[in-house]
């Protein structure tokens, strides 16, 4: 079923393949490891010509915690794949070794991921939290379990927004500074209602639901899906997402730096949950 030590690779459908993130006991945290091999998941799935759809679902109660605050040594980690952008500078000091981490594994798999030539579809439960959205926006349809709940709580932490700073297309402008300002949780009939989920529905019919969709979107020509995804990137990108992106991912280093010449470390402790403190 899976080559992968922290997600699975499933068929459970002609052509549909089904990644599931599979960190429960972490709530799925995203780890240097899940990450590369979800990047590795997502190519293999575009690359099998006969997969039209792919669907993103994650084990356990949550979908996803965010990044994995309590990894040790991610360098040694990053080692062990290839890298799959073209920055660089992975083990240079300061501000650019971080830079260069994040350029790779955040904001560059996310573009990546939501550039795919095949419709993708997340399937969401629990919370999905910062780097969480991060997985599900790249995604062409979000379907959301009735429980699922979403937050970018980087502000709390002293950072402008999570580095694939896609807000203000997945919730209009003002409600996604209301979601920065507050770090407030959204829930998914608000999502819904913003424009950001396309479906909720109860629990129990949560994946049964996905796939059922992902069949009838399977039926249509993979070419002519592949060209009204592009289609409608193109028009989100001719908006200024793409260089609004660029711009908040240079805020997101600023952040950082400061952080560490303030408070010697990447955030600011001032705001943020004893939970965050602890790890």
């Amino acid at each position: 079923m899976s080559e992968f030590q922290t997600l699975l690779y499933e068929t459970p459908a002609p052509h549909i393949a089904r990644i599931v993130l599979n960190r429960p006991d972490t709530r799925n945290a995203q780890d240097t490891r899940l990450l590369y091999e979800l990047n590795d998941a997502f190519d293999k799935a575009a690359q099998d010509g006969t997969v039209k759809v792919i669907i993103l679902a994650a084990n356990g109660p949550h979908f996803s915690s965010g990044h994995d605050l309590r990894e040790r040594d991610a360098l040694a980690t990053m080692k062990e794949f290839s890298t799959v952008g073209t920055w660089c500078g992975f083990e240079c000091a300061g501000a650019e070794a971080q830079m260069a981490r994040e350029k790779e594994i955040y904001i560059g798999f996310s573009e990546r991921w939501r550039n795919i030539p095949k419709p993708t579809i997340a399937e969401v439960q629990g919370k999905c939290i910062a780097g969480g959205l991060m997985l599900v926006w790249p995604c062409d349809i979000i379907v959301a379990a009735e429980d699922a709940a979403f937050l970018d709580n980087t502000v709390s932490m002293g950072v402008g927004g999570a580095e694939f700073f896609n807000h203000p297309w997945e919730l209009g402008v003002r409600k996604a500074k209301e979601l920065l300002f507050t770090a407030d949780w959204l829930s998914a009939a608000e999502a819904e209602k913003l424009g950001m989920v396309n479906h909720v529905v109860p629990n129990e019919k949560l994946s049964e639901f996905t796939l059922e969709l992902a069949k009838r979107i399977a039926q249509k020509p993979l070419f002519a899906l592949k060209l009204a995804k592009e289609a409608v990137n193109a028009a989100q990108d001719a908006q200024g997402r793409s260089s609004a992106m660029q711009t908040a991912f240079a805020l997101h280093q600023l952040a950082h730096s400061h952080n560490m010449q303030v408070h010697g470390m990447l955030i600011d402790p001032s705001g943020i949950s004893p939970a965050v403190k602890k790890a």
